[in-house]
């Protein structure tokens, strides 16, 4: 499918207890529905006063989450003299209403105590914020902020739900104790409310990373991870996703994937088969060598960022301790078939280097299905945790990973 460039967008907005009707429709470049940044700033030129966006309210398209028509609630920061109030009511008052599992910065109030937040660490390490910060990015899994400083250096904003997301504050501290320039700077981390103040990291997203970028990145996370492999009580705090923990998850899992998912009886069956036959697949993964140890978890290379002379790797959120070769397998999605084989080739290599005797090609190809497994377990675990009008981010993903962890087979 070709992803359109574009969405439609309507905005209901709000000022406190006040409803001012929608804004729009209008058209946005970027179709992503998380991306806010022009909706932002095309809904604060129609109502005249500063506007950030809450959430998404409903979203209709072929292409889940991108393109299509697009409605969002969105909260005056000043009340919108040149606009009347209005009674809110009927299947509005319902879709505004709210949501016992809406995240915090899904929220007018949680949106300005966020912010507030910000405002107050920037000031307190003495880079005082210079203008209003720029909403990038909402979502069910997170929000994300630019935030201009007095120093002239920006910082970052990001929020997230503690409940099932890893606290990246303390993960980018491991990571940063063994490579420093591996991370982020951290300014500012409040673990229990779900935020983090990052320093700005320049350069661009690598989602078509060049083979120097590979072998800088890559080898730098394996270090990283060996390292860390040897302190396990550091690793205590983290999410177990062990290939022992995943392997519970899933049995715990799979008398509700006929209400889950869209998954045939045909599949449930070869799933359960998959889940029986799984054990013996993780003894001879761990026969591979490869220790578990600190994973980030969602390695792809739209998480690193390069500005051509270093590289920085970001996004933590669901970092846990786990198989290191989920990791590895990560980047294959998103890869040509020759940029997967020199990612390989270069994860494998580096592997024997920090751990010798290790066959970390062979532990690439036993954990495929286990890989996939983790995505769709992970998915689940969006869809336990969100509202359901942002289910349609991740409405198929649990299935969609399990008909690929079937594909993959197990290794004979």
């Amino acid at each position: 499918m070709q992803r359109a460039n574009s969405r439609t967008v309507t905005v209901d907005l709000t000022h406190g207890d006040e409803y001012f009707g929608q804004l729009g429709p209008f058209e946005v470049e970027l179709g992503w529905w998380s991306s806010v940044d022009e909706v932002v700033a095309r809904a604060t030129e129609l109502a005249g006063v500063p506007v950030l966006v809450a959430r998404l309210v409903d979203g209709q398209s072929d292409d889940s989450g991108h393109g299509g028509r697009v409605r969002y609630h969105a909260e005056a920061l000043q009340r919108p003299v040149a606009l009347n109030s209005r009674p809110l009511e009927g299947d509005t008052a319902a879709l505004l209403a709210p949501a016992r599992l809406r995240a915090a910065w899904a929220t007018p109030d949680g949106l300005r105590e966020a912010l507030d937040w910000a405002e107050a660490r920037l000031a307190a390490v003495g880079r005082p914020s210079a203008a209003p910060a720029r909403q990038i990015r909402t979502w069910n899994l997170s929000g994300l902020f630019r935030l201009p400083t007095a120093t002239g250096a920006d910082a970052w904003l990001k929020t997230t739900t503690p409940a099932f997301n890893a606290h990246e504050g303390e993960v980018i501290s491991l990571l940063g104790g063994v490579d420093p320039s591996l991370v982020p700077t951290v300014l500012a981390a409040d673990p229990a409310g779900g935020r983090l103040l990052l320093d700005h990291v320049p350069g661009e997203d690598c989602w078509s990373p060049s083979a120097e970028t590979v072998a800088d990145v890559v080898p730098r996370l394996v270090a990283a991870q060996a390292a860390l492999a040897g302190r396990r009580e550091d690793l205590a705090g983290l999410r177990d996703r062990t290939p022992g923990a995943l392997l519970a998850q899933l049995e715990r899992l799979l008398d509700r994937l006929p209400e889950e998912t869209d998954l045939t009886p045909a599949e449930l069956d070869r799933v359960r088969d998959l889940a029986a036959d799984l054990p013996e697949s993780l003894d001879r993964l761990a026969a591979c060598g490869l220790p578990e140890t600190l994973v980030h978890g969602d390695f792809h290379p739209g998480n690193w960022r390069s500005d051509g002379r270093s590289s920085v790797v970001v996004d933590y959120a669901d970092a846990c301790l786990g198989h290191p070769a989920l990791d590895g397998l990560r980047p294959r999605a998103y890869l040509t078939p020759e940029a997967w084989r020199h990612h390989a080739r270069v994860w494998t290599e580096a592997w024997r280097r920090h751990a010798p005797g290790s066959d970390p090609a062979l532990a690439l190809e036993l954990a495929e299905p286990l890989h996939h497994l983790s995505y769709a377990l992970r998915y689940q675990e969006f869809l336990d945790h969100i509202e359901t009008a942002e289910r349609p981010y991740h409405e198929g993903d649990p299935a969609a990973e399990l008909r690929a962890a079937l594909a993959s087979g197990l290794r004979s």
